[in-house]
């Protein structure tokens, strides 16, 4: 995946029925951050006339939630800025379009919208979606449509040439913040003057605007380790920078999604960001499969790595706000490694972490 020109347009976000909840991870991605748009509203008729921010995160952006596409667009034309996308902002199991979401993939394209899409049910291999997109000049994009095999890397060693420095910020489990916390993480080290690039490994980071990345969980498994691994070292070789930060997925240990695995192999990171959510009993969508335990996963992960875990981003998921800074002191003390909530907190504990850890490198090296 490649830089264009940005932003590409201003999109409305659908995500009725899941802004708030798990299911709509890739809305609350394009709230927060994306280069890629300018993101005029949300779609959500349950929370109609909130602002985006105040839902999520207790603080005001801007972005309005509005109950229909029909507003949103009258919005943005009242506004002097026409929607020309809808993004679907559903993250859910399985990444499969319901009936109501294709329903307003035809009002969109009617209405003369392109859609980008990140679900498994891909809209260009739907016919009359496709004849609909033609009829009204529009574009159907399909982020989780995989190259064909032709064009797929397996895996090669080339990610050795790679002298970037490389953390990854890996879960404990799916759908807990790995890549909100990755992307402060990056604007934290420039804000400080380091030359740093995201390598996304999902959908939402394209949507984000990520450069160099792929979507972990459309790929043939023979040619996972061998994508990762040439999307770090396409950004290394194509911008240099002084720091690489690859986006986790899943976790080691989630019996659905153990996408770590293939990160820590491939990338082969220099330094861990283990990210948690401390309110969170059970796996994501698996209330039979407790979260194994934080000190077992860090364990995990060093011991397959043979690199540290330099810090933990927590998830307040579930948690009130004044409990936070106490227990991020208690994990810190447990674990010995910074601990921070990167939404309330900042990321400045996590950075200070990583570049102890690359100047421990860089004397290790000399």
């Amino acid at each position: 995946m490649r830089e264009s020109t940005r932003p590409e347009g201003n999109a409305i976000v659908y995500c009725e029925g899941a802004f708030g909840t798990t299911n709509g991870k890739t809305a609350h991605g394009l709230t927060r951050f994306t280069r890629r748009y300018r993101v005029l509203s949300v779609v959500d008729s349950g929370f109609a006339g909130r602002d985006a921010g105040e839902v999520l995160d207790g603080t005001l952006n801007g972005i309005p939630i509005v109950p229909s596409i029909a507003v949103a667009c009258s919005r943005a034309e009242e506004g002097g800025q026409p929607a020309t996308h809808l993004v679907i902002g559903l993250a859910p199991d399985g990444g499969r379009l319901a009936r109501k979401g294709r329903t307003a993939v035809v009002e969109a394209l009617t209405r003369g919208l392109h859609v980008d899409s990140g679900l498994h049910d891909f809209l260009s291999d739907d016919p009359e979606l496709v004849d609909l997109a033609a009829a009204n000049h529009c574009q159907i994009r399909d982020i989780r449509k995989p190259p064909s095999r032709s064009k797929l890397h397996f895996f090669s060693g080339k990610i050795e040439a790679v002298d970037s420095f490389r953390v990854a910020v890996l879960g404990t489990d799916s759908a807990v913040g790995k890549r909100t916390t990755a992307w402060l993480l990056v604007q934290e080290l420039e804000a400080r003057g380091h030359s740093v690039e995201l390598v996304g490994t999902g959908q939402t980071a394209w949507l984000q605007g990520a450069r160099y990345g792929i979507v972990l969980d459309s790929l043939v498994n023979d040619f996972v380790s061998g994508e990762i691994e040439h999307a770090v070292w396409s950004a290394w070789k194509e911008r240099h920078p002084a720091f690489l930060v690859v986006e986790g997925q899943g976790s080691l240990m989630n019996p659905a999604y153990p996408g770590g695995f293939e990160i820590l192999a491939a990338a082969r990171p220099d330094a861990i960001v283990l990210q948690h959510a401390p309110g969170r009993a059970h796996y994501d969508g698996f209330p039979g499969h407790p979260i194994h335990p934080l000190w077992t996963q860090i364990e995990a992960i060093e011991l397959l790595s043979d690199r540290p875990v330099v810090a933990v981003a927590i998830n307040h998921e579930g948690l009130d706000p004044e409990e936070v800074p106490v227990i991020c002191e208690t994990i810190a003390r447990e674990t010995g490694v910074p601990v921070c909530d990167v939404i309330l907190q900042g990321a400045g504990a996590i950075v200070e972490a990583v570049n102890r850890a690359h100047l421990e490198r860089l004397e290790g090296v000399s």
